[in-house]
């Protein structure tokens, strides 16, 4: 058995815990961005409805203010997360939240609008980027791009792992595959449809399936999803999208 020196370790821990996204897989997505975005997405108030609930999500120069309005017959919830806080009101009173269920709301908001706003949020500090090869799916040539998150950054939920496939020729992000580790954990891939630009900015839909087992590898669901080894379990729509250029913070 070898044995480093001390410093040699230290220097190992250093290295991992700084892993840096690699330059082609960064590119790769620059330029996903870029297709869907047109440069659009920095500075937009961004509306829609999800699941009979309306999203709002205004971004300015770095600041961004993600919010989810619920309106059932005990009246409105208005659920606001911003750089600084998450914040309740109920009927337009500010709502005492403990912060176990902050975290729990805040986590809840921020991934609907991830999703519904993807590949934008892949620029974000805390994502890791890595090449891991080229595949075809439906006769289409897709880069595959594994994502993973830092854990300083990158949120409760840091161990998710993602794939995406993004195609090779119009850099769009045709399908997504990601495991997580809450409630027990799982495993889905996603199939884009019902693409469609919206005052410079593209949205999709998603049909949302699973594989037989959780033991499968990310990389290869999109094999066993062309094979109809997957099991459709739901369709993810957001619904009267509206942008708006520019927003006010």
């Amino acid at each position: 058995m070898k044995i480093f020196p001390i410093f040699f370790l230290l220097f190992i821990l250093v290295a991992c815990n700084e892993r840096q996204s690699s330059p082609e897989a960064q590119a790769i997505v620059d330029q996903a961005i870029q297709r869907s975005c047109n440069e659009n997405c920095e500075n937009a108030t961004i509306d829609f409805t999800f699941r009979g609930r309306c999203y709002v999500s205004k971004r300015q120069g770095g600041k961004f203010q993600l919010e989810r309005i619920t309106t059932d017959s005990s009246g409105v919830t208005h659920d606001i997360l911003t750089n600084e806080n998450f914040r309740r009101y109920k009927n337009d009173q500010l709502v005492e939240v403990v912060d176990s269920m902050a975290v729990k709301y805040s986590n809840s908001v921020n991934s609907v609008h991830y999703f519904a706003q993807l590949p934008f949020g892949l620029n974000d500090g805390a994502v890791i980027k890595e090449m891991i090869g080229e595949a075809e799916v439906k006769g289409e040539p897709y880069y595959e791009i594994g994502i993973s998150f830092k854990r300083q950054g990158g949120g409760k939920d840091y161990q998710d792992k993602f794939v995406y496939w993004i195609h090779r020729e119009n850099y769009t992000v045709d399908y997504l595959a990601y495991s997580y580790e809450t409630d027990g954990g799982g495993i889905r891939f996603r199939e884009a449809f019902n693409p469609r630009v919206v005052n410079g900015i593209r949205f999709v839909d998603y049909r949302n399936y699973k594989p037989n087992s959780k033991r499968a590898t990310l990389s290869e669901l999109d094999e066993q999803f062309e094979k109809q080894e997957l099991k459709l379990l739901s369709t993810i729509e957001t619904e009267a999208v509206g942008v708006k250029l520019g927003a006010n913070l």
